[in-house]
């Protein structure tokens, strides 16, 4: 890979890293978000503030997977490993895409109706979002050729 595809990875992976700490959606952290709760879907009766309250152990939560996405990342960043990298976008992306699909089920009207509230203070979704797409968009540059 190129020099600066490894640099624009390098900060693409402490973004997700940094991002899987702060607010994805409201007062929702990956923190606060368990495996159940994405494989079988958020309770009937739960609130998204209830949802952004729960103590999750880290070890059952979105968090580890978004911070084993970075390091995927930064493995690719360091030894020039495309496909650990793709791996990493892809396997973010779908971790992203689960957890909108799942507060879209229980939670559409109230996303709809307060969207702008809700991303108002989100920079833990803006700094994950925004590495996983740079760091796909620089894992689309092209190789350098061996001459």
């Amino acid at each position: 890979m190129r020099t600066f595809v490894h640099l624009l990875l390098l900060v693409c992976a402490v973004a997700v890293a940094v991002g899987a700490f702060g607010p994805l959606i409201g007062t929702i952290g990956a923190g606060d978000v368990r495996f159940e709760d994405l494989r079988a879907g958020f309770g009937s009766g739960l609130t998204l503030d209830q949802i952004g309250a729960q103590s999750v152990s880290f070890q059952t939560s979105l968090a580890v997977v978004i911070v084993g996405v970075a390091v995927a990342i930064l493995i690719a960043a360091l030894f020039g490993s495309r496909i650990i990298g793709w791996l990493g976008v892809v396997v973010g992306l779908v971790a992203l895409g689960v957890l909108t699909w799942r507060l879209d089920q229980q939670f559409d009207h109230q996303l709809r109706s307060d969207y702008r509230d809700l991303l108002s203070g989100s920079w833990g979704l803006y700094l994950v979002g925004g590495g996983l797409v740079i760091a796909l968009l620089s894992l689309l540059v092209p190789s350098e050729r061996r001459s």
